[in-house]
């Protein structure tokens, strides 16, 4: 027992010195995704048309409500957070402001409790009312008498999961305070996201709208070059690999997130086998694990109905009765697992939504195909793999427990 632990302790100051000692890294943190850095290349406009509408807080007047759209990876949250960090410092104590990620605090109450604590009025994870805990944020920012800004980033999430009801007290929140003020920043890749929201709340809520162009190739090799200059010691990354970072993010519409994620699990891939350089072979595998990982992720925190049309494209894909899976077939699959498993099923107008959604997801792809006098119809096909679709579903235990059976059941093509 005690040669084991001896083994294991030497083999933890390997690793412990490997990365003590980099020969791959001079700051890994350049490269997180929640690094802001003190310049965003190819994002001006966008940083001058956001400074522009909060500038009026400077004089002490709320300004607009801001909602920011784009695709993933094009620079929304940093530049929002690059502004704030500028406007904070030139207000000299008159403005505050407030981040929340609706990916993580999805409910009303958590949004809220956020707010209050960041007014100085921090409330437990549960067990008050919502008003309450309304009550408590209006107090504190009242006492704070500035002009707050508020972020709701991902809001899409919030508003999806819990309703819209907290915007509504947000957008009214104005007339109660006397000292204060308080401006939203939302920020979403949802462009159809004003859909989901209450018609009453849209007039107070968009006063001012943003939308972010997706990077180009050249844009997004740009950034990762003066990112790695920081990031790496010299001559630590082979000249392919930024390139083809680059191109790889830029055929998933211009994903700066996606490019610099890549580049860092190739750079740690290199660092743990103790390479001299980080090589376009470690950027292939990183590829491949992000992938893996990133479906995993998707599929996990899907609803459950999303995962069970998702589940009847892929036992519908493994049975390989049919050549072409449309939308109709999906369908009547789906209301068979509804059955099986006992829950109420949604309409099939809902389902062509679910697929539309897991397309633009990229789980799936759905091709519309004309049929001549019969109309068009949409053949669908997975998208990933299968290994780590079923991966997904089972880090549900609760999804996996009423449908593993099933999947198990069903034949191989």
């Amino acid at each position: 027992m005690e040669l084991v632990e001896i083994a294991v302790d030497d083999k933890l100051d390997v690793i412990f010195s490997r990365f003590k000692n980099a020969k791959i890294y001079a700051n890994r943190e350049i490269l997180l995704p929640d690094y802001v850095p003190e310049e965003l290349p190819h994002r001006d406009n966008q940083i001058i048309e956001l400074a522009t509408v909060l500038a009026p807080a400077l004089s002490g007047s709320k300004p607009p409500n801001v909602f920011i759209y784009g695709l993933t990876g094009t620079g929304k949250t940093a530049v929002t957070k690059y502004v704030l960090r500028k406007l904070v410092v030139k207000a000299e104590g008159t403005v505050l402001t407030a981040y929340i990620n609706c990916r993580q605090s999805n409910t009303n109450y958590r949004v809220l409790a956020e707010l209050s604590s960041s007014v100085g009025k921090p409330v437990p994870f549960t067990g008050l009312s919502t008003a309450e805990v309304l009550n408590r944020f209006i107090r504190g920012l009242e006492r704070q008498a500035k002009i707050m800004i508020a972020v709701l980033d991902e809001i899409d999430w919030l508003v999806k999961s819990s309703g819209d009801s907290v915007l509504y007290h947000l957008t009214r929140l104005n007339s109660e305070l006397k000292r204060s003020r308080l401006s939203v920043i939302g920020i979403t890749n949802d462009l159809r996201f004003m859909e989901y929201i209450d018609p009453r709340i849209k007039s107070g809520l968009g006063e001012e709208e943003l939308v972010f162009p997706p990077y180009t190739n050249k844009e997004l090799e740009d950034i990762l070059r003066k990112r790695a200059e920081k990031a790496f010691r010299k001559g630590a990354i082979e000249d392919g690999v930024i390139p083809l970072c680059a191109a790889i993010a830029a055929k998933q519409n211009g994903d700066c997130r996606l490019a610099l994620d890549l580049l860092l699990k190739a750079a740690d891939l290199a660092e743990r086998e103790d390479s001299s350089k980080v090589t376009e072979e470690h950027v292939r595998r990183a590829q491949r694990e992000l992938e893996k990982n990133l479906v995993v992720a998707a599929v996990k925190t899907m609803p459950l109905h999303v995962k069970l049309v998702l589940l009847a494209v892929y036992l519908l894909e493994k049975e390989g009765v049919l050549k072409n899976i449309t939308t109709g077939e999906i369908y009547g699959r789906y209301r068979d697992l509804c059955r099986e498993i006992g829950v109420g099923e949604v309409t099939q107008r809902r389902v062509s939504e679910i697929l539309n959604e897991l397309d633009m997801l990229g789980v799936i792809n759905a091709r519309v195909v004309s049929l001549g006098r019969y109309g068009r119809t949409k053949i669908i096909k997975l998208a990933v793999g299968e290994k780590s679709l079923l991966e997904g579903f089972r880090s549900d235990p609760g999804f996996y427990t009423m449908v593993g059976s099933i999947i198990n059941s069903r034949p191989s093509s």
